[in-house]
């Protein structure tokens, strides 16, 4: 099929590199994951980049807690991040770190640029500082009674019990996280960005039809309140770049850290030979898209394209935003066991099976989701054991016993293979939305059908009398193929899975046309397990694995 080829750019928000990956940062890398995986098979272009979020206090904190440099720490944690992505089969095309001189090289860049076109301004402002610590603090770093409800141990920028929002110098009874003693007010003069310049263009972009409308609701609200000037500022001590030209002022981690998108793919451009400029900067054809988390939507529609387009740069093509992961119904929990890391969960269970019910209830939306263990057990031992690996498994010893381990040179009902790969369409279109919940009910009645159509022609009967060899072969090539169509249809959600099904079949790499055409008449190898089932014992020892591990401290 001739499909005009597509140059996208995609990114995942960076991980913080202050501690290790649990199942809410696996829900958005594997949510991006699916889509630049099906771009792929469709025979687009699509890079995806990603890199550690490297700076900042609670980095610099932490590692001097530790005994250790920030280098060390930021080093540790995105070895550890690899280690998840690629058991989790997140497949990245360049995994970087904003501590880089790609992103020194970018920031500066971008800074001079937003300094001569007159976006940047500055003010002297109060913030709290602990003259023990001899450092002004960030807002998570002032803790104290709330303003408005009166809760104990709150931070200094909101409350977690009546979700007041308010500044550190609001805080009743305000202590330093750090020394433990009360701050004082302090003044320093910052550089601020003016996101106001922008109102206009941002106002059209984010009513261009690109955005999903749980997100331009929310963005009309904050344009309601009014544009506020952007501190891009940070006092020293800080870990961070220096801003050039100033004195003992860092930039704050929030502007480095989108650039870090740009730089983990100007790395990628200068090891490939790929041309950077053509993906940023205005008037190319090529698709950028960001996918984040509902909480970071004001950073990455608002201050994010603004800063671009201040700098001469182009817009991201959409904001791909998802809501929160809960566990059995509430937010995760350490006492529970449900605060699970991505690492506890691969020790115990299959990662395909989270990519596959993550996708079972992933829509386009930034609806919260919940991994609600007992509904994972039964779906995935269901859908994808019960009915797809079944197909396989069914058809595979007849088509050893009586075609000698070849398919068939034709199969039985061509109208029926013609409508699996007429779905191609309505399915391919539910992936490019993100409607893959859409998707996998698609899928699933799919492969209902292929197991209502081996059902009905019974091979197991027929084996039963002699020259029926023929006819056995050609209904479990027909079933076979069926399960090869079904194994496109969640390649972007099951890439180990289908790896070793195109083994089995001997398919070689599929890709989204073969959808069209039966394999006939070839040998397939000895059929193997393809899943396994989840057993309720898996899970409960991975939640108490999870209470153990987190027992005494966490990260978080």
């Amino acid at each position: 099929m001739n499909r005009q080829k597509r140059q996208i750019l995609v990114s995942s928000a960076l991980p913080y590199a202050n501690g290790p990956l649990h199942l809410g940062h696996m829900l958005e890398y594997v949510q991006t994951d699916i889509w630049v995986r099906f771009q792929k098979l469709r025979g687009n272009d699509c890079v995806f980049v990603c890199a550690s979020d490297a700076h900042g206090t609670p980095i610099m904190l932490t590692a001097e807690k530790e005994g250790i440099t920030p280098e060390e720490l930021i080093d540790r944690v995105a070895e550890s991040n690899r280690r998840d992505y690629a058991d989790f089969h997140i497949e990245m095309d360049n995994f970087h770190s904003t501590h880089s001189e790609e992103n020194r090289e970018l920031v500066e860049s971008i800074y001079a640029n937003l300094v001569e076109n007159g976006h940047i301004t500055r003010k002297t402002i109060h913030q709290a500082f602990d003259e023990q610590r001899n450092m002004f603090l960030p807002d998570r770093y002032v803790r104290g009674n709330c303003p408005r409800c009166g809760a104990n141990e709150q931070y200094g920028d909101s409350c977690e019990v009546c979700g007041a929002t308010y500044s550190p110098s609001e805080l009743v009874n305000p202590i330093s996280v750090v020394s433990g003693n009360p701050p004082v007010k302090k003044e320093s003069e910052h550089l601020f960005f003016r996101l106001a310049d922008f109102a206009t263009m941002l106002r059209e972009w984010i009513h261009s039809g690109q955005l999903h409308a749980s997100i331009v609701n929310k963005l009309d609200e904050w344009f309601e309140a009014g544009l506020r000037d952007w501190d891009i500022s940070r006092d020293a001590p800080y870990f961070g770049f220096e801003i050039p030209g100033e004195d003992r002022k860092y930039f704050y981690v929030w502007l480095d850290a989108p650039v870090g998108y740009m730089s983990s793919f100007l790395q990628y451009c200068r090891n490939e030979g790929v041309d950077f400029d053509s993906y940023w900067r205005p008037g190319g054809s090529t698709e950028l898209y960001h996918f984040v988390g509902k909480d970071i939507i004001y950073f990455h529609a608002l201050f994010w394209p603004a800063v671009l387009h201040g700098a001469g740069y182009r817009i991201p093509t959409a904001i791909l935003a998802h809501g929160f992961l809960a566990v059995n119904g509430a937010k995760m929990s350490k006492s529970r066991g449900t605060f699970i890391t991505a690492r506890t969960y691969l020790e115990h269970l299959d990662p395909e099976h989270l990519r596959y019910y993550f996708a079972g209830k992933l829509g386009p939306g930034i609806d919260d989701l919940d991994l609600n263990l007992e509904d994972f057990r039964q779906r995935v031992n269901s859908d994808v054991v019960g009915k797809l690996v079944n197909i396989a498994s069914r058809c595979a010893g007849f088509v050893l016993r009586t075609g000698d381990g070849k398919l068939a040179a034709e199969i039985p009902d061509p109208d029926l293979f013609a409508r699996f790969a007429e779905a191609s369409e309505a399915i391919a279109d539910a992936y490019e939305k993100r409607e893959y919940s859409r998707a996998i009910r698609k899928i699933m009645a799919l492969a209902d059908e292929a197991n209502r159509f081996i059902d009905e022609n019974k091979p197991w009967v027929l084996a039963k009398e002699d020259g029926n060899e023929q006819k056995i072969q050609a209904i479990c090539t027909q079933g076979l193929n069926h399960f090869r169509q079904l194994c496109i249809y969640l390649k972007p959600v099951l890439p180990e899975l289908v790896g070793n099904a195109e083994e089995f079949l001997q398919s070689g790499e599929l890709n989204w046309d073969d959808l069209q055409k039966p394999q006939l008449g070839s040998a397939i190898n000895p059929f193997k397990p393809l899943a396994r089932r989840i057993e309720t014992a898996d899970i409960e020892k991975m939640l108490q694995a999870s209470r153990e591990e987190l027992a005494p401290s966490a990260n978080h």
